[in-house]
């Protein structure tokens, strides 16, 4: 796929220094580009590479004033950076087939469920009994959607998800391959003999707008009542959230993350990968929990840090860090102090019997 520099520029409202008609074939960092390639210079200390630079285009930020010449052609823009994202999206459209609609021969609709508008159902893909498909959704080639669930408009759900039978997902969700929806959460009962009877998992899974969720995460269903992903969450890869968890609007979670069943996490929190969530606690709007912090009691006030496990909080904890790190030194003058206070000691001892004689 190739584009022009006059088509660069239209899409991005940008001016051209060079030729209009230079085409680009690729997009990569200024520093490695080669011909036939685009690229951007937002940071001042890449400047250099763009007098060097074999790219075919470059966008840069109409306030840049040059030191030399340049052979790439140049798209002038408000903002680089801005103007490249922008551009991205617009080719990840292209290349990732957003711009889809049909249902491939080899697909399977139950005759009960119900399509919007300029869907796209590619091969292999299955939608269940009374499902309910919004308009413009991609639904990508082994993917599977339950009976009775429903998908809002603009929704992409890539190759090989599974969306499960009565789950929920609102508007302009993304959900990457291999990521489950709705299966069991993890409910078993003890039994006298020793083994555990299964509880059945009879709630579901809502996703809000605007969710994007990682490949292979698990979002397990409800209990009774609903696990709820509010909107502008966005989940990582290998992310497993429990039966009846909520997460709040605008939460961020890194990889390999684990929540446990029926915690409730605020709005807008920050969560590192690698980090272990407890059940049935409360994490308040705006918490920062460090890469592999284990949390074990709720966090109750509002935009704090918290690292370590079990985590506490951080400013304290890089007190503590810096206590540890001193400790050798710490205990040779303990040691010290303790020689010293042991001959003041027997000094004062023989002071006293000198007296007493």
């Amino acid at each position: 796929m190739q584009f022009t520099a006059q088509q660069i520029a239209a899409i991005i409202n940008g001016s051209i220094e060079g030729n209009h008609d230079t085409i680009v074939k690729s997009v990569a960092k200024i520093e490695e580009a080669k011909e036939g390639d685009l690229c951007f210079l937002s940071n001042p200390k890449y400047e250099e590479y763009l007098y060097t630079s074999k790219a075919s285009v470059v966008i840069v930020s109409k306030s840049l004033e040059l030191n030399g010449a340049v052979s790439p052609t140049l798209v002038r823009v408000e903002d680089a950076y801005s103007a490249f994202a922008v551009l991205l999206e617009k080719y990840n459209e292209i290349i990732s087939g957003a711009s889809k609609t049909g249902i491939d021969s080899d697909a399977k609709i139950s005759a009960t469920a119900t399509l919007g508008k300029d869907v796209y159902v590619g091969s292999f893909a299955y939608v269940g009994d009374n499902a309910r498909i919004g308009d413009n959704v991609k639904i990508y080639p082994g993917a599977f959607v339950g009976d009775n669930a429903v998908i809002g408009n603009n929704t992409r759900l890539y190759a090989g998800v599974r969306i499960y039978n009565e789950c929920v997902l609102g508007a302009d969700v993304v959900i990457h391959s291999g990521a489950i929806v709705g299966s069991d959460g993890f409910g078993f009962a003890p039994l006298a003999d020793g083994t555990y009877k299964k509880i059945p998992q009879i709630g579901n899974v809502i996703i809000e707008d605007n969710v994007e969720v990682g490949a292979n995460t698990t979002i397990d269903r409800a209990t009774m009542g609903s696990t709820v992903i509010r909107s502008g969450v966005k989940l990582d890869n290998l992310i497993q959230v429990a039966h009846n968890v909520e997460i709040g609007e605008n939460t961020v979670i890194a990889a390999q993350t684990g929540i446990s069943g029926s915690t409730k996490i605020g709005r807008n929190c920050v969560i590192g990968g690698q980090v272990g969530i407890v059940g049935h606690i409360q994490i308040a709007d705006g918490t920062r929990i460090n890469a592999q912090s284990g949390v074990s009691k709720s966090i109750t006030a509002t935009n704090t840090t918290i690292t370590g496990s079990p985590a506490y909080d951080y400013k304290s904890s890089l007190k503590s860090q810096a206590i540890f790190r001193n400790l050798p030194e710490l205990t040779q003058r303990l040691q010290k102090l303790e020689e010293t206070i042991q001959e003041l000691t027997a000094l004062i001892g023989n002071q006293n019997l000198e007296v007493k004689k």
